[in-house]
């Protein structure tokens, strides 16, 4: 019995290792075989922390759970959506693809702007991948800002922010994005797609994690939308019943109860910076107000470096400051795109612009970015080319191994 062990264990690593080097052990180059045959749905399911799987009845995900591979993952870091929906998509680390969070500070203007356009990007897209040999891509996402950003090498994008006529005419006017409803809109549209556009064989779906920022797990708004939600993925197996299903999440969500203006507060310690920048600030205020878990700081003068972190380092709620080429080193971020220092908040913390240093959160206020907000699922259902369990360590496993032949 135990060298049987030791035999299935090491013909995984195996498995494993010849996924990574860049080829299927099933069928030679990676995925060659998948790509011809298999339509293949991915959906990034915007805030899906381990909590609301847990909490929820969603029979669809737990036949999934139960017949295909589930595993919990670590998201990137930071845990906000352009850096892992980037990962997901691109099936690589920020330092690959460039995009380390929602925003950024520019270098050539001085300013902090938003991280959500194709010119950012520096890595192929899932769908860029899947041209290559001949699959034809969409991507639907509740967020135009996901358009933007990671549509290059699509056939069809769509969002419901800017609902094109003809599929308002087949599906509805499209709710307003601060709504559980925008979610609905979406999957729907993914469902009209599976059923009318046969030729598309490769779908990336891309929801909003407001509900999840409005709503804790046990909240009957939380369980009524993951309900609807589990109920249309059922609908879209039914309409494409020999497709892959893939699905995970770019981070969870934790109620926050302090934030800082870094920005002031280091001014009024007598530190001041050039700037502190939010990886979490993106265009959806309502969500977050800005407010995340990791910020980027930019020094003045590098010799202000020590006592900055100093300062840093007696704020109640901050976990931890590192230089920039640590955070590289440690979690593969693009060096040119994130703060001299870096500084993570505890579970309970967040970052951003405030009216005074810093601020008492409601007991509503819900978030993400910081170490806190990593564990995450991951599902592969029906495909028929997957790699072994042992591969999906990280969300942006979920699409690596797919077009790549």
């Amino acid at each position: 019995m135990q060298s049987r062990r030791n035999f299935l264990a090491s013909t995984a690593a195996a498995a494993a290792l010849a996924y990574s080097s860049g080829v299927n052990p099933l069928f030679g180059l990676q995925g060659s075989s998948h790509n011809k045959s298999q339509r293949t749905v991915v959906i990034m399911f915007d805030g899906f922390g381990l909590d609301y799987l847990a909490q929820s009845d969603m029979p669809t995900l737990r036949r999934w759970q139960r017949d295909g591979l589930y595993k919990q993952v670590k998201g990137m870091v930071p845990s906000v959506t352009n850096a892992n929906n980037s990962s997901i998509c691109c099936g690589v680390f920020p330092k690959e693809h460039g995009i380390t969070g929602n925003s950024y500070f520019d270098p050539r203007t001085s300013h902090e702007e938003y991280m959500e356009t194709a010119d950012l990007l520096l890595a192929p897209t899932l769908f860029e991948h899947a041209a290559k040999v001949g699959v034809s891509s969409a991507l639907i996402s509740s967020k135009k800002k996901t358009i933007s950003l990671l549509s290059k090498g699509t056939a069809i994008a769509v969002t419901p922010e800017e609902a094109p006529a003809e599929w308002v005419a087949r599906l509805g006017p499209a709710p307003d994005i601060y709504s559980r409803e925008i979610n609905y809109w979406t999957v729907r549209a993914a469902i009209d797609i599976l059923k009318h556009r046969p030729e598309i064989q490769c779908l990336y779906v891309h929801t909003t994690d407001y509900p999840m920022h409005t709503w804790a797990p046990e909240t009957a708004e939380s369980k009524e939308h993951l309900k609807t939600i589990d109920t249309l993925l059922g609908e879209a197996q039914e309409a494409a019943p020999d497709a892959a299903f893939l699905m995970t999440a770019d981070h969870g969500m934790n109620h926050k109860t302090n934030a800082y203006d870094l920005d002031k507060a280091l001014a009024a310690a007598g530190a001041p910076i050039k700037i502190s920048i939010s990886a979490e600030r993106d265009r959806y205020f309502k969500h977050h107000r800005g407010l995340g878990g990791v910020s980027w700081v930019y020094l003045n003068h590098p010799e202000d470096k020590r006592k900055v972190m100093d300062v840093l380092t007696k704020l109640t709620g901050v976990e931890s400051v590192i230089t920039r080429e640590e955070a590289v080193s440690k979690f593969n971020l693009y060096g040119a795109r994130i703060g001299d220092l870096c500084v993570f908040g505890d579970k309970n913390t967040v970052f951003g612009q405030l009216d005074q240093p810093s601020e008492e959160l409601p007991s509503t206020y819900r978030s993400h970015g910081s170490m806190h907000e990593l564990d995450i699922p991951l599902f592969v259902y029906n495909a028929k080319a997957a790699p072994p369990s042992s591969y999906f360590t990280h969300n942006r496993d979920l699409t690596r191994w797919l077009y790549r032949g």
